[in-house]
């Protein structure tokens, strides 16, 4: 085999220190070159030569689980059990509600047995019932131990093998000597405590996080199972994953669109928030593209198939951001690193605690009855040792910020760029097809010596030039057309006859025996007369950012149209968004100043760089940069590419119908418009301030207690609570983004 990378699901790592047990495990197998766990998306990368059964064992020595290989070609399904053992195999949550759902992962297994966790917290509980009684202490002592066997079982077979293999202490290791510590000083409920809420607040971890993959995974729940196929005309009901490129099937009306296609017959509206977050449905038409995962409306639709199953834009969509993962925020990388000696120098701490003071001071080794002596701390301080609660704040927080971003049509390609997005202090955009809608609309046609520009002759002069337009492919001569039908006149005169096209000046031809021409400002001036007022007149339009079109008749100027690009509807408003967030605006374009302008007078930009090339671009995008610090850059994604590139963050717009947009970009809108940006901005912003929250909650709380732990206030049970309660409180707090309303 070559040093390739393979791509593994790993089940039951209820903690990121579980994440980091299996990477530096299947590290040291041999013909294994690199190993990577993300936790988040609980996914082993390894690149190397190693066999599959080698992972799997040494996955497996170490307490978790190896799924079947991740694929490329067909996904998992969404309700797949994601969260198996440690000693708690969980059954799946996603189909009973949110407690039934919490119980039967903590307690039942996916065979409907009692799990270790469920057995070991039966068995506390007896203990402390009988406590109750008149029961022997033996009795009670005795259930503790069996509590602590069952629960801890699978707890200190990983924390062994995690010592003889990786040569390293885990969470399992500590937990495994404190409870044996427990039992050596005769505390058999407390080690028994001790180990039952470990496991138990393992797998409430588990939950929570397995609750923000499901997140992502519900992404590809949105394409439905089943698909009609038509087959010589008649609908046939296959899966929607046996669909092939060139397949026709009938999407009726309520209907999810099973495929990426384009419609063959029918027209109608379709909601495409699961890809784009547009709130208001899609006019589509024959010929238009429609998407998996989105929404017919009110009518039926037949579509051409596109893209296989694998490929579609919303796998696509999900595939990037589960591989995003792997690009850690900064603050992600700083939290691994510091909790990469954290957790030693705990366990440095208490081993002082322990022995310190009985050698030098004569204090207590151990003193059973009043559970203070410093053996006791130091086990204390074991517990708190655990670093769950601060490594498993930043993941959790990023993918549920992603997750989020992506529900509202926005793909952010991993933490960094997340992070990076949150801290930028300026955007800029280019401006054709990103600010503008990027094709030239008609705003004014009007015939010399006239006012008005509903009268007759001004509307005459649209249908003649769109008689001699209708026969060329140019940009502005198709805008004449459209402009000409959207009025009912587009066939008042007949087609134009010997159409000759004059390079970048024009295009002339017969209409009804007449020889007619339309062409520039310039052309004009050079080849048929017209008077000064007329001329002031157009050149007072083109100072504004308008592009003149005039129209000869039989040698005689008849009059002239005005073109421009027109502003996306939503462009302003977004600018002013931005503004609102402290942010500074440029626009950067290859178009003429005043043109440039003009467009930025109307959606309100701050800065304009107008007349340059893709090189210059990069140049303005450095002074920006410079200016205002990290610069985000919006475009197109293919024109705009080394602007994209040299900013701090590269954003596209319309990655629905662009895979190289999905691709080459950073951050990707898409919708065909600028409208989830503002948001995009406000939601990296408040994940990044969770995942600071998160690391002053998690590291503030934990030196409290090794503050009390050492004073000898704190004992086992609080310790658990306090690291249990920790890391939930902040897994709940980091999944706030997928609740959260920007």
């Amino acid at each position: 085999m070559s040093d390739s990378e393979s791509k593994y699901t790993i089940t039951g790592m209820d903690c990121a220190d579980c994440a980091r047990t299996v990477q530096r495990g299947v590290s040291r197998l041999d013909n294994v070159v690199k190993a990577e766990v993300d936790y988040g998306t609980s996914t082993l990368y390894v690149t190397g030569s190693a066999a599959l059964g080698d992972i799997k064992q040494r996955v497996e020595a170490l307490g978790y689980h190896l799924a079947v290989p991740v694929t490329r070609r067909k996904p998992a399904p969404a309700d797949s059990d994601d969260s198996a053992d440690h000693g708690h195999t969980h059954a799946s949550a996603a189909d009973s509600g949110v407690v039934m759902g919490l119980l039967r992962y903590l307690f039942i297994t996916p065979d409907g047995n009692l799990s270790g966790t469920g057995l070991g917290t039966a068995l506390l509980l007896g203990a402390l019932a009988l406590a109750l009684l008149p029961v022997p202490s033996l009795v009670i002592d005795l259930l503790c131990v069996a509590s602590l066997i069952v629960a801890g079982r699978p707890v200190a077979i990983s924390g062994f093998n995690a010592l003889r293999l990786n040569h390293e202490l885990n969470i399992n290791s500590l937990m495994t000597i404190a409870a044996l510590g427990a039992l050596v000083i005769g505390q058999f409920a407390e080690a028994a405590v001790v180990m039952v809420l470990f496991s138990v607040g393992e797998a409430l971890e588990g939950y929570t996080a397995d609750r923000a993959r499901k997140s992502l995974r519900d992404l590809l729940t949105l394409t439905p199972p089943d698909a009609l196929l038509l087959r010589d005309g008649k609908p046939v009901s296959v899966t929607a994953a046996s669909l092939s490129i060139g397949d026709v099937v009938l999407v009726q009306p309520g209907q999810r669109i099973p495929a990426d296609g384009m419609i063959e017959s029918g027209a109608g509206g379709v909601n495409q928030a699961p890809i784009t977050g547009e709130s208001m449905p899609a006019a589509k038409m024959v010929g238009d593209s429609v998407y998996a995962g989105t929404i017919n409306g009110d009518s039926a639709l037949t579509v051409r198939v596109t893209a296989d199953s694998e490929d579609t834009t919303l796998a696509r969509m999900v595939r990037l951001i589960e591989d995003s993962q792997r690009d850690r925020a900064p603050a992600q990388r700083a939290i691994d690193q510091f909790a990469k000696w954290y957790t030693p120098a705990i366990v440095l701490l208490a081993t002082g605690v322990a022995l310190i003071p009985p050698l030098l001071f004569g204090a207590p080794f151990f003193d059973t009855a009043a559970q203070s002596g410093w053996l006791y701390r130091a086990l204390a301080l074991l517990v708190i040792a655990c670093p769950c609660a601060l490594v498993i704040s930043a993941p959790i927080t990023v993918i549920s910020g992603i997750t989020a971003s992506a529900r509202r049509g926005v793909l952010i390609k991993g933490g960094a760029h997340l992070e990076a997005l949150a801290q930028i202090k300026a955007v800029a955009f280019d401006k054709t097809g990103t600010l503008t809608q990027g094709k030239p609309m008609v705003f004014t046609s009007r015939a010399a010596g006239c006012a008005s520009p509903d009268c007759p002759d001004c509307l005459d002069v649209l249908a003649q030039a769109a008689a001699l337009e209708s026969q060329s492919a140019h940009p502005l001569a198709q805008a004449v057309v459209r402009a000409a039908e959207s009025r009912g006149i587009a066939n008042t005169y007949p087609p134009a006859q010997q159409v000759e096209q004059m390079a970048g000046l024009g295009v002339r031809g017969m209409i009804g025996g007449d020889a007619v021409a339309v062409g520039s400002h310039s052309l004009f001036d050079a080849n048929y007369p017209h008077g000064a007022e007329l001329c002031a007149e157009i050149s007072a339009a083109e100072s504004q950012g308008q592009t003149a079109v005039l129209l000869a008749d039989k040698g005689d100027v008849r009059g002239y149209l005005m073109l421009a690009d027109a502003v996306r509807p939503e462009s302003a408003a977004v600018v002013r968004e931005i503004h609102s967030l402290g942010l500074q605006t440029a626009m950067l374009t290859g178009d003429n100043p005043a043109a440039a302008q003009s467009i930025a007078n109307q959606v309100g930009v701050s800065h304009v760089r107008a007349s340059l090339l893709p090189a210059d671009k990069v140049a303005a995008v450095h002074e920006l940069t410079a200016q205002f610090g990290a610069l985000a850059m919006i475009g197109d994604g293919v024109n705009d590419a080394p602007a994209l590139a040299a900013a701090s963050i590269g954003i596209a717009m319309g990655g629905a119908s662009s895979a190289q947009a999905m691709e080459t970009a950073d951050i990707v809108l898409m919708a065909d418009g600028l409208n989830a940006l503002p948001a995009a901005i406000r939601l990296a912003r408040f994940t990044r301030q969770l995942i600071f929250q998160n690391a002053v909650l998690a590291l503030g709380i934990k030196l409290i207690f090794v503050a009390l732990a050492i004073e000898g206030s704190g004992n086992l049970w609080t310790a658990v609570f306090a690291d249990v309660g920790v890391a939930l409180l902040v897994a709940f707090n980091g999944m706030r983004p997928l609740r959260q309303t920007i």
